[in-house]
């Protein structure tokens, strides 16, 4: 289905979602955002969905906010923008219990570099760049940028990255740990898309469980997390993709999973 500034395909178990404002590259305007957010609210509820591939259509993967819009008299403002728009899209690509694999195909500035790094699974492309651009027009990071980039690389950099404004390219990245991997230009899209039907066919319910566990994990003590992850084991334990991999295992063949 094709629809005016996001372009939904799906591939076996994987959906695959291109952020398609081109001519804009990819910034978001208010209709991409609740597209977005509207679409990952539909891949929740559809079994047949087991993964979730988000990428970008042209050079970029996306610039952030279209400040057209942002400094529109009669646009919605920032305050809404980041409440109505980024808010919500954050906390979708982390409830979700399903891999969000994201492919960063070109720029990822602003609120763009963010969302890419509230994914599960980060790729890049080799020209890839990461800016945390927020600085460079007076404001702050937004879209977890404060939450989730120290995390991945470090208090230090986070901060010197976010003031300064560096431009990151992805070997970089790579080596901040910022991205899992980095791929030829030509080789990105084809190579993401191996991740994400590996993940497809794996166990659903426990790797939603294990993000779940990753997302509590960023703010629980050590004994909370070990309790944590015993309950949630028992749920493991108890799905059906448990038993088909041990049955698999003994039996000594490729398990089947159905994703429950």
């Amino acid at each position: 289905m094709t629809t005016s500034s996001i372009l939904k395909s799906q591939e076996g178990n994987v959906l695959q979602l291109k952020l398609n404002r081109p001519e804009k590259f990819n910034s978001f305007n208010r209709e991409m955002a609740h597209e977005l957010i509207q679409l990952l609210k539909e891949a929740e509820s559809d079994k047949s969905v087991r993964a979730i591939y988000l990428t970008g259509v042209g050079k970029a993967f996306c610039a952030g906010q279209d400040l057209s819009e942002a400094i529109d008299p009669n646009g919605p403002g920032i305050q809404r923008i980041v409440e109505e728009h980024y808010n919500p899209i954050i906390l979708s690509l982390r409830k979700i219990e399903k891999p969000v694999i994201c492919a960063v195909n070109g720029v990822a500035a602003g609120a763009g570099a963010n969302i890419a790094l509230a994914c599960d699974v980060v790729i890049a492309a080799q020209s890839a760049t990461f800016i945390q651009a927020f600085s460079k027009i007076g404001l702050i990071p937004d879209s977890g940028g404060t939450f989730f980039l120290p995390r991945l690389i470090g208090f230090q950099r986070a901060s010197a990255l976010m003031m300064l404004g560096d431009k990151i390219g992805a070997t970089e990245a790579l080596q901040m740990g910022m991205v899992y991997k980095i791929f030829p230009d030509d080789q990105l899209l084809a190579e993401g898309m191996k991740i994400s039907m590996q993940l497809s066919v794996m166990p659903t319910r426990g790797l939603g469980l294990t993000k779940k566990l990753l997302n509590e994990g960023c703010v629980n003590s050590l004994a909370v997390q070990l309790k944590r992850e015993g309950e949630e084991q028992v749920v493991a334990a108890s799905s059906h993709d448990y038993a088909e991999g041990v049955s698999a295992f003994l039996e000594k063949r490729k398990p089947i999973f159905k994703g429950e």
